[in-house]
């Protein structure tokens, strides 16, 4: 391939066959070598192609600013993320993942360690991305020493998180403070924790990420079933007014309406999970 752009001794920009520009990655790849020269194949040893302009040209300014290490590091983490999730992962993971490993080996090596307020909430909603977030940690501390805490796990979970829902980083905190506020009012109608270990929580919590995606993005859950919410209404009426109290929540902060289909499916999942253990 033609070398486009030398990023610098190691990194060069080229056209793939397609006429996208690709990011190839090779010891000495880019050593004394300028636009117009071939990249020769036998040095290349990583190759990257972004399908967007933007977050190619955001890939293009991080890879000259962090160390390689940190990058080539960043990338065996998002490999195994790719096989234990077992999801497609949006580009941009590409970018913020090494972009974030990179700066909090920085921070730790002058001693900073943030707090993560939401590290309870994460190891509940995301169990499998938290898990990616302590292998990483793993991985960090074997290739640079440093070790990172858990609530870096956390962290570093968020970025799997928003790499399955798309957006930006900030429509996942504010998804997870949602979810944190629905189960604090599920909590307090009750009075008593859901079990944690139970499939009907893990499939309110499922249930919930998706509740919490529509809110962020607006997006109403579709046809309407009053029948069917009449017959769960009468069946399960402590679930029921929990429901309405969360979609009460959601109308004031968010200024969503929840139509009835959400109601419906709240007060079924509140039941499954709250009401067999309810006194």
């Amino acid at each position: 391939m033609r070398i486009e752009k030398v990023l610098n001794n190691n990194v060069v920009v080229a056209l793939d066959e397609n006429g996208a520009e690709t990011v190839l990655m090779g010891r000495g790849l880019g050593f004394g070598r300028r636009a117009g020269d071939e990249a020769p194949a036998a040095q290349v040893e990583k190759r990257f192609t972004l399908h967007s302009d933007q977050l190619s040209d955001r890939f293009q300014q991080l890879i000259t600013s962090i160390p390689l290490p940190h990058f080539l590091m960043s990338e065996r983490i998002i490999n195994h993320a790719k096989i234990a999730l077992g999801k497609e992962l949006s580009d941009s993971i590409y970018v913020t993942l090494p972009d974030h490993i990179s700066a909090a080996i920085h921070r730790y090596k002058e001693g900073i360690r943030l707090p993560n307020p939401l590290l309870w909430d994460i190891r509940q909603f995301y169990k499998d991305e938290y898990q990616v977030g302590s292998k990483a940690n793993e991985i960090v501390r074997e290739e640079t020493g440093v070790e990172f805490t858990e609530d870096e796990a956390g962290f570093i979970a968020m970025h799997f998180v928003n790499a399955q829902v798309g957006g930006e980083i900030r429509d996942v905190y504010d998804m997870t403070y949602l979810m944190q506020e629905v189960f604090r009012i599920v909590r307090s109608a009750y009075g008593f924790e859901p079990d944690c270990d139970s499939i009907d929580y893990y499939r309110f919590v499922t249930h919930l990420k998706f509740f919490a995606r529509r809110i962020v993005s607006g997006q109403q859950y579709g046809d309407e079933d009053a029948d069917l919410l009449g017959v769960v209404r009468y069946k399960y009426p402590r679930a029921f007014a929990c429901a309405q109290k969360v979609c009460a929540y959601v109308k004031r902060e968010k200024g969503f309406a929840s139509g009835q289909n959400e109601l419906l499916y709240l007060t079924i999942h509140i039941a499954r999970v709250m009401d067999k253990n309810a006194g």
